[in-house]
């Protein structure tokens, strides 16, 4: 049986079908009943669904459950305020032996991680200065376990399986080209910069092993992974023997990096290939957001205003296939 998406979920239609279970409430309506109020999704994305006047034992059954399983539901699709929404009639956990496949719920990067690790592992063999080329390969081999499924972020973009390495590896992919432009610039420092610049997201976000992020860690909540990178650094630069002038400079590019306070950079780059680190970030993760924000678009039509690109609405053009 055909599963049906979260994408192609169609208001007044009745299904049975399984989704990831990504938060749960129990609330009290203006009735005075109780009613659970839940997100669930699939990798196309993620929908409101509610149980109305729920039982004691059905409360019971779903304040039970971990966030991130996967649930099977009985459901019709409606609309509120212009947004689908489930109303479930009845839930339950999946079974070992139900027939589902797990990445169909799961949002992951297009390239399996182990191939996107290899590239960038190959990409830092490239550079020539031992001092950048040390630190690349420290903190490639110490955090390859959490590479392998880490998102770039929680819920923006490239939030998915892989998402941390995808982004590393498109940006310098980018990188690479523009050196080719841009001949001052030196190539050992942009692609140290791109490696080094997120890092430490793995200390900052919460994930699963599936790369699903509920949040925030402590630290991440209360430094930002920006912080953080730069604390990383100064340990790592006086471990691995790094000239001062060189580590100062490495941690300018994440300080930098997002360019403006408001976006946690105190300082903005002071060197071209800070500069240009900024830039392929900013680059991928746009492209990024408004790829997403088609994908389920028909062509000639624009999408719904996308937060992170200040509320733009994205348009899809009609000889796209």
């Amino acid at each position: 049986m055909k599963k049906v998406y979260v994408e192609g979920l169609v208001p007044g239609t009745d299904f049975d079908e399984f989704f990831l279970l990504k938060s749960t409430t129990v609330r009290t309506g203006s009735n005075q009943k109780n009613y659970i109020d839940m997100i669930l999704g699939d990798k196309t994305g993620d929908v409101s669904a509610k149980k109305w006047d729920a039982s004691e034992s059905e409360i019971d059954l779903i304040n039970s459950y971990d966030e991130n399983i996967i649930l099977k539901v009985r459901a019709s699709v409606s609309e509120w305020q212009g947004k689908k929404q489930l109303k479930i009639t009845k839930f339950r956990e999946a079974l070992p032996d139900d027939d589902f496949d797990v990445e169909e719920f799961i949002k992951t990067a297009p390239e399996k991680s182990e191939d996107m690790y290899s590239e960038i592992l190959e990409i830092a063999g490239t550079v020539k200065d031992e001092d950048l080329k040390k630190v690349c390969f420290a903190l490639l081999e110490r955090n390859q376990e959490k590479l392998m499924y880490y998102p770039a972020a929680s819920k923006n973009h490239h939030a998915e399986l892989g998402g941390l390495l995808y982004h590393m590896k498109r940006m310098l992919r980018m990188g690479e080209k523009a050196c080719l432009v841009y001949d001052n610039l030196d190539r050992d420092w942009v692609i140290t910069g791109v490696i080094i610049h997120d890092m430490e997201k793995i200390n900052e976000i919460l994930s699963n092993k599936w790369g699903i992020s509920p949040g925030y860690s402590f630290e991440g909540q209360l430094l930002g992974h920006i912080a953080q990178g730069v604390k990383m650094m100064d340990r790592l630069a006086t471990e691995l023997g790094v000239p001062e002038e060189k580590a100062i400079m490495l941690e300018h590019m994440i300080l930098s990096h997002h360019y403006e306070p408001d976006f946690g950079s105190p300082k903005r780059p002071m060197f071209p290939e800070a500069e240009l680190l900024h830039y392929l970030d900013i680059i991928d993760a746009r492209l990024f957001d408004m790829e997403e924000a088609v994908k389920s678009v028909p062509p000639g039509e624009f999408s719904d205003k996308i937060w992170t690109l200040e509320n733009r609405k994205v348009y899809k053009p009609t000889f796209v296939k």
